[in-house]
């Protein structure tokens, strides 16, 4: 059975909530995982002119419905085709706020192509060291796919071991159903 479309858009929506408590203009923001390019919007929409959106992805057809989405909003993007687990290779420090969407493309032709936890934990890993204090990680983790729940739990092992004085992890979820709603999880590291 398919979970409801609205318990997607109630994590999403809790997550730009939460990350524009943090973002300003002139911000550096990541989208881990471009997808259609919607978190990458909302970031170049929240961070203004001044700041800059990196967005991976490593289908080629995400960057162009990206792009095509941004239109005059490209010029504070950088829509990368590569895996999220190279942003160090593009993104060097100060970000306030990096965005995980897990799983595959939405409505994409070939759902085989998911994220893994081979890159999705580094590419976590990086987004942590990156961030600037006071700024936040989100992750929807989707597991309801082939290779979903392995990666919920590489991920979860991760975030359950760091340094609660250097970071704070929420997870919000939908606890009341007996699909597999996704669930968001909120990586604050400290402001200290």
């Amino acid at each position: 059975m398919k979970t409801p479309r609205f318990r997607t858009e109630r994590v999403l929506s809790y997550a730009k909530t939460a990350l524009r408590g943090v973002l300003q203009e002139g911000d550096t923001a990541v989208d881990a995982t471009m997808g259609t390019g919607q978190d990458t919007e909302f970031l170049a929409e929240t961070v203004g002119s001044s700041g800059t959106v990196f967005a991976f992805d490593v289908q080629p057809a995400a960057v162009d419905t990206t792009r095509e989405r941004l239109g005059v909003l490209t010029d504070r993007t950088r829509l990368i085709l590569d895996s999220h687990a190279n942003m160090a290779q593009y993104v060097t420090a100060g970000v306030s706020a990096v965005m995980f969407n897990l799983g595959f493309l939405p409505n994409g032709e070939d759902r085989s192509i998911i994220t893994a936890a081979e890159s999705t934990v580094p590419a976590i890993r990086t987004a942590l060291r990156l961030l600037k204090p006071g700024g936040m990680v989100s992750v929807a983790v989707y597991d309801g796919h082939p290779g979903g729940a392995a990666e919920r739990d590489a991920v979860l092992e991760l975030v359950q071991a760091l340094d609660s004085k250097e970071f704070q992890v929420i997870r919000y979820e939908t606890v009341n159903t007996r699909q597999r709603p996704p669930f968001l999880l909120l990586i604050e590291k400290s402001a200290r």
